[in-house]
């Protein structure tokens, strides 16, 4: 089972392309999985014949578990190591001369799944300096502790297994819900359905219990008028090119393709430019130091069924706004297809949620780590203000809420981000030059 990114520790199978038995070539695809994040086929890498399946459809295997065994040409699978010849019934060597007993070893096994600990449960060192057992470490991933808040019991402060099963007295757990029996008993005579968490559904829950735990969120609000925005994207999707019915293959050149631009493509380009304007919010928490941005690296929530998931817009910053909608739409499609791969979705130094599009006039989002801010954006509408003269006037608006990790981003700062950009979207022309 292939490592498809740093937080994935296991795949389920969803699809076999060859059967146990099948002459397979290097590159030919053995089957699908699905994790979390994402769908992908994995070829075999050397020929040979498809001889024994570990897992089946519907089965989840961890990283680094054997799936199948590929016998090269002319090879068996291997066989279970034949059961030892039974013991005489008596023993012709008196029992004080007997010899010890050998120690018991286990030879390696090709068949059995190999695990890393380092991959599955974390380094062996914490961001503090402190040594963890692997024990330790996957006892602390399986009861969702912070290896950060033991301090060590076993030699030169090292963790052990016995410091982790002591950590619930210590307040180092997370805080948990009740239990899933102590729920269905509230309901006890009610029907219900029971739906299984799917890979997905596990892993938003468990990641945002860790953000709203371990990150000192404040939230900052602004109404923004988009009067002048609205009507550049009107302008600009009017004078947009009808695309060639049959287009040569050269028609690209002198010719701008057609595009329909949205109101989340200038938001994504306006959060960019304010990224580049406060190079200081521009950056995300890494535990024992801060990583500051060259450039806007930017995570675009996209709602998944049963989820979501959030792709990252590259150096957006230095981007069209068509390019930016094109690269949005077509990540948006392969993400509801589980077909991105990972570096298209991990890393970003910031991330934007719009519910807009469902009528939410104003929402708190949670920071997705190790992000240190995420815009959550409301529907646009027709609100009346004070105009200068005291009359009262009716102008288009949208109210924006950015939420800040307070470790990377102090108020102020968090105020200035804000303002800048309120001030590129209210004056468009400004991130466009």
């Amino acid at each position: 089972m292939p490592q498809l990114g740093e937080t994935v520790t296991e795949g389920k199978i969803v699809k076999w392309f060859k059967s146990a038995g099948d002459a397979v070539q290097p590159g030919d695809n053995l089957f699908e999985i699905e994790t979390d994040k994402t769908s992908m086929e994995v070829p075999a890498t050397s020929a040979g014949t498809l001889s024994d399946i570990h897992f089946k459809v519907g089965e989840v295997a961890k990283v680094g578990a054997v799936v199948a065994v590929i016998a090269g040409a002319g090879e068996a699978p291997a066989k279970a190591a034949a059961a030892p010849a039974a013991a005489p019934a008596a023993s012709a060597v008196p029992a004080p001369m007997q010899a010890a007993p050998k120690p018991r070893t286990v030879p390696l096994d090709p068949w059995n799944e190999v695990r890393s600990p380092e991959r599955n449960f974390g380094p062996a060192k914490t961001s503090g300096g402190a040594f963890t057992t692997p024990l330790a470490r996957r006892l602390a991933s399986e009861r969702g502790i912070d290896l950060t808040r033991i301090a060590g019991s076993g030699p030169h402060g090292r963790i052990v297994a016995s410091d982790v099963e002591k950590a619930p007295a210590s307040g180092a757990v997370m805080a948990s819900g009740a239990s899933a029996t102590q729920v269905k008993a509230l309901y006890d005579g009610i029907a219900y359905e029971e739906v299984p968490l799917d890979s997905m559904r596990r892993t938003i829950a468990k990641r945002l219990i860790e953000a709203k735990q371990t990150i000192p969120h404040f939230y900052l609000t602004a109404d923004i008028e988009i009067g002048r925005l609205m009507a550049m994207r009107e302008e600009a999707n009017a004078a947009a090119p009808s695309p060639l019915p049959n287009p040569p293959p050269q028609a690209g050149e002198g010719r701008v393709g057609a595009f329909k631009l949205s109101l989340n493509d200038f938001i994504i380009k306006a959060w960019a430019a304010a990224l580049q304007r406060i190079p200081a919010a521009n950056a995300v928490w890494a535990e024992d130091r801060i990583l500051r941005f060259t450039h806007s690296d930017i995570g675009v929530a996209v709602a998944l069924d049963g989820g979501l998931i959030t792709p990252v817009i590259r150096n957006a910053e230095a981007k069209s706004l068509t390019a930016i909608s094109a690269e949005i739409r077509d990540l948006a499609e392969r993400a509801r297809g589980k077909k991105l791969k990972p570096n298209e979705y991990q890393g970003g130094a910031s991330a934007i949620s719009n519910l807009g599009m469902y009528g939410v006039r104003e929402f708190s989002a949670i920071i997705n780590p190790p992000h240190a801010t995420i815009l959550a954006v409301g529907a646009a509408r027709r609100a009346p203000v004070e105009a200068e003269d005291g009359s009262v006037k009716f102008v288009s608006q949208m109210t924006v809420t950015l939420s800040c990790d307070h470790r990377v981003v102090d108020g102020a700062l968090g105020a200035e981000l804000l303002a800048a950009f309120k001030s590129l979207l209210e004056k468009p022309v400004t991130f466009l030059v």
